[in-house]
């Protein structure tokens, strides 16, 4: 239901803190978004270093964040299917695997944006 609530500096501020909550959750509680927060420590300000022009920077760095954003909604994912669903169900697996598989496609676009921007530049 949406709120009624006039929105104001006070809840952008409430909700700047729930996002810091959510991250620090998904930081403590998720090895692979630890995993991708180093990846993206590296190759964001790679992306920036090594993209020659506005729109080499932009792809470079885009897809790291991409996957952290990715990982926070499969995390998030998985966690209320853990609650709703503590046992095995196919379902369950099927969301958690879906929600992996849009992390994977998101890391395999790191690998082929990095791959074709950067190669041309250093095999001529």
């Amino acid at each position: 239901m949406a709120s009624t609530i006039p929105r104001g500096p006070r809840q952008v501020f409430s909700a700047f803190q729930w996002s810091m909550k959510g991250l620090k959750a998904c930081y403590q509680h998720e090895a692979s978004f630890r995993l991708e927060v180093y990846l993206a420590v590296i190759l964001v300000p790679l992306g920036f270093w090594l993209g020659q022009g506005g729109v080499e920077k932009i792809l470079l760095v885009t897809f790291p964040i991409l996957v952290l954003a990715a990982e926070l909604l499969n995390s998030a994912i998985e966690a209320v299917v853990d609650l709703v669903s503590p046992e095995f169900h196919e379902l369950a697996g099927r969301a958690k695997d879906m929600g992996s598989a849009a992390v994977f496609f998101l890391l395999l676009m790191i690998g082929v944006s990095w791959a074709l921007i950067l190669i041309p530049h250093y095999t001529h």
